[in-house]
């Protein structure tokens, strides 16, 4: 065994190795860059190298660099993770040439994989089956538009390196066609350093089904069963779960015999996926394969009790596998849910903000948090959103979806949107619970997942104003008297009660109306009102009494907003006396603004044109994804306040319209 490796990455998955490598008695190496200085994943290694600044490209990405410190450090390994340099063939080739061990599979295999096209032209020869599309170098606009045109609508148009959804556009018609390539061209581009794409016919309601394979020197090859990772958005899973719910032997078996001959037929080594679409007739397709070690493995490991990473580690050593396929069974059910800082509202657009406050789930056997970050760290826009996954096993599936629910009402983060509220309204939908899922399956219950009827809201705006009432903060209490003269409950003499607080919400004003009573205070919030009494139970929460009910809020107040987080649902008001003093609110209609903080990669629009609503004025990328700013109105652009290359922040102003 090594006896010291380098962790070629950061997050949540450089913890998760270096966890394992102190297990194994083998020391751990961290690299950071500037902005992860005080980073989980540099306190949970033996040692910790700075690799270069924030961005990727001058840290992670720094291969020359990151060599330098393995050999500086004496590391005789580097395990890359995922993302970064983990499928890069010639940091692989670099870190043979060096001496150094590289934890994952030979260049050549990581070659042959690392082009989706050529990928694919291995495995049509190879026998297995194929999604219609174009895989082929000729990459002019003209032969692209006629095989768009030969295999027909709806189609994907996907970059032919990486994955993650990056690059990725499906175009429904031909005349859709030409602005779709030049979108996935870019963010291609911007990814992945390779502009090369693949075009595909876009099946109707498949699967995304995946067989974890894993090989050694001494030519073995085994699976460790399937997963199903259907549950996306944005083409970027969310929702991971093992096995794959309603798959039959007969199917599981051939899906895992053609994930192994794909192995073999590159002479592949180390940990890796096969991803496969599974059709509603049963019939499967080769999509890709993924040269390392898979962001959603912990639901492998928990329906095997199988250690992956120890299984990289044993293999780069040179042993043979640890098992053979007739000694990996399976038990049980798994899944894994990923927790981003995002806004699911506004269409999964990726957050950043600092956690201000962070509760996790009980700690059981049955439930596995994979993180990279704690409370008070900063979740900035360098670097994938991903907060933590949350890993839940049971004896079935039901038990572990039902598992999986409590743990997501545990789990309550503020300081910074998450996907949290969003993915406990997921796993309660009765289609999910009954496994009748697809890769569509957030597109097309968009309306269920998102509904409100505005009360949850009414009383989170009613707690909210709760938690800036003097009169709860027992904190400063009144004297053992109780005299009314410094009591800090708004007494009046011979009248009532009253006060008004106002709250702010996606460009909306909320009043909340608050009255003394002789049981409490009453709220009253739109035709609503409520019976509340309460008192802080410390800094960071208050525990409430609401119409007979108990609850325990956490809460985070700031300069100008106020998050509490109530019902497994973070929510955040502004103040709008402290944001906007008597101004009001400005109306945003002809003044788009940045939905995040980002680089403009585009503008679609010049000074002086003519737009209509649904059309790009700006894109702007963030964490390598590009997002449309469009137009809500018919309107003329009157003045363009950022260029091409700009950084801008969350709510700036980047287009004036005037607005016919």
């Amino acid at each position: 065994m090594f006896s010291k490796i380098l962790i070629a990455n950061r997050g949540e998955i450089a913890v998760r190795v270096a966890t394992t490598a102190r297990k194994l008695g083998v020391a751990s190496v961290a690299v950071y860059s500037v902005a992860d200085k005080n980073a989980l994943h540099v306190e949970a290694c033996d040692e910790a190298y700075c690799v270069g600044g924030a961005a990727v490209s001058e840290s992670y990405l720094n291969a020359e660099r990151i060599l330098q410190v393995a050999q500086q450090c004496g590391a005789e390994a580097i395990h890359p993770g995922y993302g970064f340099l983990s499928e890069n063939a010639a940091f692989a080739q670099a870190c043979e040439a060096a001496g150094i061990v590289f934890i994952g599979p030979p260049a050549s295999a990581i070659e042959a994989m690392g082009s989706k096209s050529e990928a694919k032209a291995l495995m049509e020869k190879a026998g297995v089956p194929l999604i219609p599309g174009y895989h082929g170098d000729d990459q002019q606009d003209a032969q692209l538009a006629k095989e768009s045109k030969r295999i027909g609508y709806p189609q994907l148009i996907k970059a032919s390196a990486g994955g993650g959804g990056k690059g990725m556009r499906l175009v429904e018609s031909q005349k859709k066609f030409a602005e779709a390539l030049v979108s996935a061209r870019r963010e291609a581009s911007s990814a992945f350093g390779d502009e090369r794409v693949l075009i595909e016919r876009y099946l109707g309601k498949p699967r995304h089904v995946e067989m974890q394979i894993f090989a050694d020197h001494q030519g073995a090859c085994v699976h460790l069963f399937e997963r199903d990772c259907s549950i996306q958005r944005r083409h970027q899973k969310i929702l991971e779960e093992a096995p794959a719910p309603g798959l039959d032997d007969t199917i599981r078996a051939a899906m895992g015999k053609a994930a192994i001959n794909c192995a073999r037929a590159i002479n592949y080594v180390g940990a890796g996926t096969i991803e496969f679409l599974l059709d509603q007739d049963g019939s499967f397709y080769f999509m890709e394969m993924n040269t390392r070690l898979q962001v959603e493995h912990p639901v492998s490991e928990m329906i095997t009790a199988q250690d992956l990473v120890e299984w990289q580690l044993r293999v780069a050593c040179g042993e043979a596998l640890p098992l053979t396929q007739r000694e990996i069974v399976k038990h049980g059910h798994a899944f894994e849910a990923r927790i981003y800082a995002e806004s699911p509202e506004n269409d999964f657009m990726p957050a950043s903000g600092r956690i201000k406050y962070l509760r996790l789930p009980e700690k059981a056997d049955s439930v596995r948090i994979d993180t990279g970050v704690r409370c008070g760290d900063l979740v900035g826009i360098n670097y994938d959103p991903m907060i933590a996954k949350l890993i839940v096993h049971a004896d079935n599936r039901e038990a572990a979806l039902a598992k999986l629910r409590l743990a997501l009402r545990q789990y309550q983060i503020l300081g910074l949107s998450t996907n949290i509220g969003f993915l406990a309204r997921l796993v309660a939908m009765p289609e999910l619970i009954a496994g009748d899922i697809d890769t569509g399956f957030i597109a097309t219950h968009h309306e269920r997942l998102f509904a409100d009827d505005g009360r949850q809201l009414n009383r989170a705006l009613v707690l909210a104003a709760a938690a800036m009432l003097p009169a709860f903060d027992n904190r400063n209490t009144s004297p053992a008297d109780g005299s009314p003269w410094v009591s800090l409950d708004c007494w009046r003499l011979n009248l009532r009660s009253s006060q008004r607080i106002e709250l702010e919400q996606d460009a909306s004003i909320y009043p909340v109306v608050i009255a003394r009573h002789q049981d409490g205070w009453h709220f009253a919030c739109g035709e609503e009102s409520y019976l509340l009494t309460g008192h802080w139970i410390d800094q960071h929460r208050l525990r409430i009494e609401i119409d007979g009910e108990w609850v325990e809020l956490p809460v985070v107040r700031g300069k100008d907003s106020i998050s509490i987080y109530y019902q497994g649902q973070a929510y955040r008001f502004g103040i709008p006396a402290a944001i906007h003093g008597d101004e009001g609110m400005a109306e945003d209609a002809d003044h788009p603004r940045a939905p995040m903080s980002g680089a403009v990669v585009a503008l679609s629009v010049a000074v002086g044109d003519t737009v209509e609503p649904g059309d790009t004025l700006v894109v702007v990328e963030a964490m390598k994804m590009e997002h449309a700013v469009v137009t809500q109105v018919g309107a003329k652009v009157s003045d363009i306040l950022v260029a091409v290359g700009d950084q801008v922040d969350e709510g700036e102003t980047l287009v004036l319209l005037e607005v016919e």
